[in-house]
């Protein structure tokens, strides 16, 4: 099986890249460590400049196409390319889901002003909805007029809140922190299970250095705590991990081993 592809029981997970950002990694993570980084983490750093990946993730269940978050759509995006040079019709796409409303994860949902996935519904959590079209936060957001709110005029906008089956497989699970309703997925086939992080992490470097979090948290206290949690369950129950800002493809698990933890590649 490509690399690009993993299993989880009868569900294929397909990772895709819309390309990737740039900054200096101590402005990323202005809580971490250079020295750390340089002397533990170098393979991901570019001098000192780190490149975390707009990555999106396609789920096929029981011939059902779903999009995991639309990556930035940047002058040099590629998603539609990356997309069908692995063998999916954005045609064929019956749900998008955004973890969250920030910019690098909603970009596709609309191109050239109209929905990139036509035959879609779009699910969105409502508490961030809430957060980002709220008259102190939109004027700052003009993601938010340009990929969100004409999902909604269009009216193929579900909001959703707490948890949430998308299929019985698939199911929504609120991570808050990095904003007010970042959701991850967590799905299950036949014993076998997985989860889309989303911006739970941001980097492999996090699952030992837990601590560390990233300058745009909109709550990093409460963002820290999630990641705490949600990394420690990860590893306990030995769960298959899809991160869209880590490497390529970005399939993994959480373990340990004497005494540390690591992002150990699938």
């Amino acid at each position: 099986m490509s690399k690009y592809k993993v299993n989880v029981g009868d569900i294929e997970l397909i990772s895709l890249t819309d390309g990737h950002g740039a900054g200096e990694v101590t402005e990323i993570f202005p809580t971490s460590d250079l020295n750390i980084w340089e002397s533990e983490y170098k393979d991901l750093l570019d001098g000192t400049v780190l490149h975390p990946r707009f990555g999106s993730f396609v789920i096929s269940v029981k011939g059902k196409l779903i999009v995991v978050d639309t990556g930035m759509n940047g002058p040099d995006g590629k998603l539609l390319e990356d997309m069908q040079n692995k063998g999916v019709d954005r045609n064929h796409i019956e749900v998008v889901i955004n973890t969250h409303l920030h910019p690098d994860h909603v970009g596709w949902n609309l191109s050239n002003g109209q929905p990139t996935f036509p035959n879609a519904r779009y699910l969105v959590p409502k508490p961030d909805w809430d957060y980002w079209t709220g008259a102190k936060v939109i004027n700052d957001a003009p993601w938010i007029t340009d990929s969100v709110v004409p999902l909604s005029e269009e009216r193929i906008l579900d909001l959703i809140d707490g948890e949430y089956d998308v299929t019985p497989e698939i199911k929504t699970v609120p991570t808050p922190g990095h904003t007010p309703g970042h959701i991850s997925i967590s799905i299950t086939s036949n014993g076998y299970h997985g989860f889309i992080l989303g911006d739970v992490a941001h980097s492999p470097a996090q699952a030992e250095y837990t601590d560390w979090s990233p300058g745009f948290d909109v709550n990093p206290d409460l963002a820290r705590e999630t990641r705490h949690r949600v990394l420690n369950n990860l590893e306990h129950k030995n769960i298959l991990v899809a991160a869209g800002h880590f490497p390529e493809p970005g399939f993994g698990r959480i373990k340990s081993v004497k005494g540390r933890r690591y992002w150990i590649i699938e």
